[in-house]
């Protein structure tokens, strides 16, 4: 089986896990710390995988905060927009635009403290 799952890097990756749990209900199905409390970690968000990994400048990996910006967005796809966007804002996300109807979709795009940005949306059914 062939997939692909990102890997964000970020400063404090044990309180990024708890953000990621606290804003999407995100699991984790594995997690490795170091002596230094740097963590790796598989998590889940109804069986959606993604990986964080504490920034490793020594290895070229490093967080948005570190590069002033981020590269990549997260798309999350979910049953009800609002009310995941809602939660995410609530455990400390910021919103960048909220969640409307618009390219036939329900979406709203926030960032999370971390510095990744996520739209959270669902496709509008055609009428």
């Amino acid at each position: 089986m062939t997939s692909i799952a990102p890997m964000l890097s970020v400063r404090n990756g044990a309180k990024a896990i708890d953000f990621y749990k606290a804003a999407f209900g995100a699991t984790e199905i594995f997690r490795h710390g170091d002596e230094s409390g740097r963590v790796v970690a598989r998590l889940s968000v109804d069986g959606a995988e993604f990986w964080l990994a504490d920034e490793s400048p020594e290895n070229q990996n490093f967080s948005p905060e570190t590069i002033g910006g981020s590269t990549t967005r997260m798309i999350l796809t979910v049953a009800d927009p609002d009310a995941s966007f809602n939660r995410a804002i609530a455990a400390g996300a910021t919103m960048v635009w909220p969640v409307a109807n618009q390219y036939g979709w329900r979406i709203g795009r926030l960032v999370d403290p971390y510095g990744h940005h996520w739209e959270i949306g669902k496709p509008v059914p055609k009428a």
